[in-house]
């Protein structure tokens, strides 16, 4: 009998969250030695960052963000969705093709050029993140050439 089969609760919960970010570490993996994406900067630190985010999303375990995961990671970034919207962000991230997000969607998207509703609300998030502290009142207007 395998070993994790004795893991209750927390700990096999960790478990598979180890197990998780093994497959998604492989998944980065195959990034960095892809040649499309050889001039991307800090291809490494992203890929980390991208895994972390995705991985604690990733609530059903499965390997894929699904609508309740998409949900809870909306609210908790403070940019609630409704049903139809977050059908439409998977959509615009799967391109169609699938109810959930695998973590290679996600990273295509993150390091593509289309800007998804998805991907934009990521970036936002790291930027408020990163400045410390949110500042107060409306954002400042945004020209098209400073978008990322």
């Amino acid at each position: 009998m395998p070993s994790n089969q004795n893991l209750q609760g927390g700990k096999a919960f960790g478990f598979l969250k180890a197990q998780q970010r093994d497959r998604l570490e492989e998944i980065n993996k195959e990034y960095l030695e892809d040649q499309k994406y050889s001039d991307e900067e800090d291809l490494a630190e992203k890929l980390d960052s991208f895994k972390n985010k995705y991985s604690e999303f990733d609530l059903n375990d499965q390997g894929d963000i699904d609508m309740m995961g998409l949900k809870r990671m909306m609210e908790k970034l403070g940019v609630p969705k409704t049903h139809l919207e977050m059908k439409k962000m998977i959509s615009e991230v799967t391109g169609g093709s699938s109810d959930t997000i695998n973590y290679r969607d996600f990273v295509k998207m993150m390091l593509g050029k289309r800007s998804a509703v998805l991907k934009l609300v990521m970036i936002f998030e790291d930027k408020a993140n990163g400045a410390g502290c949110k500042p107060d009142g409306p954002p400042p207007k945004r020209d098209i050439a400073s978008l990322p």
